[in-house]
């Protein structure tokens, strides 16, 4: 199968666990569970789901499920079909699904039953089976009581491999070669059921191009957003016009703040100037450095000094296109993007006292991050602790589960403390892409969740250290 209709195939599989009637199942990775079920067969599902863990976008808020969604969006847009929203928020499940995947020796009234519960009318049945098989092939391997002859490796529904209605023309002419509509076995022309099951009603529906492409693509998106009854998923993600690429990373040194963060904007005027503002404490708004100008491109970094008594509570941008027209503020719809303080700075990553080091001995050469953590407190009443989140699995087969570890912070004895800060260091692995923190200090806890490590590191120094 292609890698498209594998990524879709997947998704589908992973969904048909969903039961309407007490809301459980649906879209939620528990497909990494059921790969020893006759309805999962076939290598290219634990190859995609390898792939899928070898990315490394899983985060701790963005999970395989999530994943699994974005390659079946993926799959359809990049076979030339319609675009459809996306949305985020999905749990992984910990445990396999009911085995509730239709398959193709079943009869027509278990395929309704099965549709009904995964939330779909027979109308819907039909052209969910049509939207999906029309991207599909069949495997000799995988089901040779269906491709029966050994000399095909896979056998397609249709005749062309694009993202269209063939499947739908050439079996209302009656010249499919739709193996599940005109095999010989018989049992397993599920296909053929589906279909004529209301007189090709339906089908016959499915013969305008926009009225196809449409329907696969709301039938589509309800698949992706069939999920658990107390999953929430988050609202459409659509491509803004800018957007502020990463979290503010911060450094204290000499009495200073520095500010480091970036805008992307797409397709910006060649002659745009973008400007970085802020607010201190007391709502002053205020751009006294230079070097909060950012450089004419598609993405603008911004590296700004800010006084350490006044603060920072919030920062937007402003883009003057030098041209005569009103300048663009970006400001979160007028509230800005707001720095989590109280009051002010109590606990940060301090990225210019961090360091990626590369250390060489005989030869052999060992790269790991130091980091520094900025606490508002003194060593006497401070406290804190860290742990790191690991994308990628070391499991050779699926499920791929992401792992969570403790990592130690101490006491840097070479960042003494300085205004009222006091640092601590740890050393860690470059597998590690997600922090939480926190900080305790006499009564009062200060916390960072979900700090994106693997984008700050681009930010440490880098120091290299021969033995």
């Amino acid at each position: 199968m292609t890698v498209a209709v594998q990524w879709l195939r997947i998704a589908y599989h992973d969904m048909s666990t969903h039961d309407v009637d007490d809301g459980t199942g649906g879209l939620d990775a528990s497909i990494m569970y059921e790969l020893d079920r006759p309805q999962n067969v076939g290598e290219g599902m634990i190859q995609l789901l390898q792939d899928f863990n070898g990315f490394g976008l899983i985060t701790p808020f963005f999970g395989m499920a999530d994943i699994i969604v974005l390659g079946a969006v993926f799959a359809v847009v990049g076979c030339g079909g319609p675009v459809f929203p996306y949305s985020a928020g999905r749990i992984d499940a910990t445990v396999a699904g009911p085995a509730t995947v239709p398959e193709p020796q079943q009869d027509l009234a278990t395929h309704i039953e099965s549709f009904r519960q995964q939330g779909f009318n027979e109308t819907e049945m039909i052209a969910l089976v049509a939207c999906g098989h029309m991207l599909g092939r069949v495997r000799q391997v995988d089901f040779p009581l269906i491709v029966t002859d050994t000399l095909i490796d896979v056998d397609t529904f249709d005749t062309t491999p694009a993202f269209d209605n063939t499947i739908i023309s050439q079996y209302l002419q009656n010249i499919t070669q739709d193996i599940l509509v005109v095999g010989s076995n018989v049992t397993t022309q599920s296909d053929l059921r589906i279909f004529s099951s209301d007189g090709n009603a339906t089908m016959q529906s499915l013969l305008s191009a926009d009225t196809f492409n449409n329907t696969c693509a709301a039938l589509f998106q309800r698949m992706i957003n069939t999920v658990p009854s107390m999953v929430n998923l988050t609202d459409p993600i659509a491509e803004p016009f800018q957007y502020v690429i990463n979290d503010p990373l911060f450094s204290y040194h000499n009495g200073t703040f520095n500010m480091i963060t970036a805008l992307r904007v797409v397709s910006p005027s060649p002659n745009a100037t973008v400007t970085m503002l802020w607010a201190d404490q007391q709502e002053d708004s205020f751009c006294p450095s230079t070097r909060c100008f950012g450089l004419t491109a598609s993405r603008y970094l911004f590296n700004a000094t800010i006084n350490s008594t006044s603060s920072i509570s919030k920062f937007w941008f402003k883009i003057n296109n030098n041209d005569g027209s009103d300048p663009t503020v970006i400001d979160n719809d007028g509230a800005g993007f707001v720095i989590e303080q109280d009051p002010s700075l109590s606990l940060f990553v301090n990225v210019m006292r961090s360091e990626v080091i590369l250390l060489e001995n005989s030869g052999t050469f060992t790269e790991f991050q130091k980091i520094v953590v900025a606490v508002l407190g003194d060593a006497a009443s401070a406290t804190t602790s860290m742990t790191g989140f690991q994308p990628f699995s070391t499991a050779t087969a699926p499920p791929f589960i992401p792992t969570t570890t403790s990592i130690s912070l101490k006491l840097d004895e070479t960042n003494p403390p300085e205004g009222g800060f006091t640092f601590f260091t740890a050393n860690v692995s470059s597998a590690v892409s997600f922090l939480d923190i926190t900080a305790n200090v006499g009564s009062t806890s200060f916390t960072i969740n979900n700090f994106d490590f693997g984008i700050a590191v681009n930010s440490f120094p880098f120091i290299e250290i021969s033995s």
